[in-house]
């Protein structure tokens, strides 16, 4: 899957989410979705083991409902 949020876009499957930040730095996140937490309400990814802690916020909880259902993770709410 491919989604367009106001910072960039994400690259999906059932096994590796990319996320690519459109901005001078052309920044790349990689992690495999094993690694993936989803928190709703505040409609952010986090990605945390082997090395690998960022967060991104997307624009909205159906952004983050969509992704769900592609990776197949649940959304945890906190």
């Amino acid at each position: 899957m491919l989604m367009t949020f106001s910072e960039g876009k994400i690259i999906a499957n059932q096994y590796e989410l990319v996320i690519r930040i459109e901005s001078a730095a052309k920044v790349t996140l990689q992690a495999q979705v094993d690694e993936v937490t989803l928190i709703g309400g505040a409609n952010v990814i986090t990605a945390t083991g082997s090395g690998i802690n960022w967060s991104v916020r997307l624009d909205s909880e159906e952004q983050l409902k969509e992704l769900a259902n592609e990776i197949g993770i649940a959304i945890q709410n906190y």
